[in-house]
């Protein structure tokens, strides 16, 4: 009994050190403290959860913060994956899908993204009412788990990788401006043909 708890506390240290947490435990501490969040569904359930979720993980969110997080658009949908009992009931999939673009300084894009999330529930034809309920209940589900992988993907980004994304951004933005510049130069020295003067008649 000894020898089987230690192995099971030996584990569970090497799986910590690996970096390995169960979900749903540890810590959402992000190293970006300030956060712009907005949403092209602005009272939408996902920018609602997520707002609040950062907030409780010590990010100060607030309009004009050094970095801006946008959910730029989430589609769900829904689809038969089987049939059973004479068509009645079957295994149904809700998949949600969420686009996102990270911005930075002087409004320009520095990272752009998706999350995809799926979840299966029964239909059963004989119950209606409890269908409804399990198909909610997997879009909440899925809702929760899409704000669960942004703060994922929020953890893995440090100051010093946006700094490099703003920076990529900037030589970016600089060539094409320089680019335009030059376009525009060329055609302005390039001497216009005078319109052809037909003889009168």
């Amino acid at each position: 009994m000894i020898k089987r708890n230690l192995l099971v506390m030996g584990l569970a240290v090497l799986l910590s050190a690996c970096g390995f947490q169960l979900r749903g435990t540890g810590t959402n501490e992000l190293t970006i403290k300030e956060l712009d969040l907005s949403a092209r569904n602005a009272y939408g359930e996902t920018v609602t959860q997520l707002r609040q979720v950062l907030e409780s993980s010590g990010v100060k969110v607030y309009n004009g913060a050094p970095y801006k997080l946008y959910l730029a658009d989430e589609q769900e949908s829904q689809r038969i994956l089987s049939y059973a009992g004479a068509g009645r009931t079957g295994e149904y999939q809700v998949s949600t899908v969420l686009n996102y673009d990270i911005v930075g300084d002087h409004n320009l894009n520095l990272l752009s993204d998706k999350l995809e999330v799926q979840k299966v529930f029964i239909h059963d034809g004989n119950n209606l009412v409890g269908s409804d309920q399990e198909a909610n209940d997997a879009r909440r589900e899925t809702r929760r788990e899409l704000v669960q992988r942004m703060m994922l993907r929020l953890q893995q980004l440090t100051p010093g990788q946006l700094q490099q994304l703003q920076q990529a951004a900037n030589d970016r933005a600089r060539a094409e401006a320089d680019a335009l510049k030059a376009a525009q130069k060329a055609e302005a020295e390039t001497p216009r043909q005078s319109p052809l003067e037909l003889p009168q008649q």
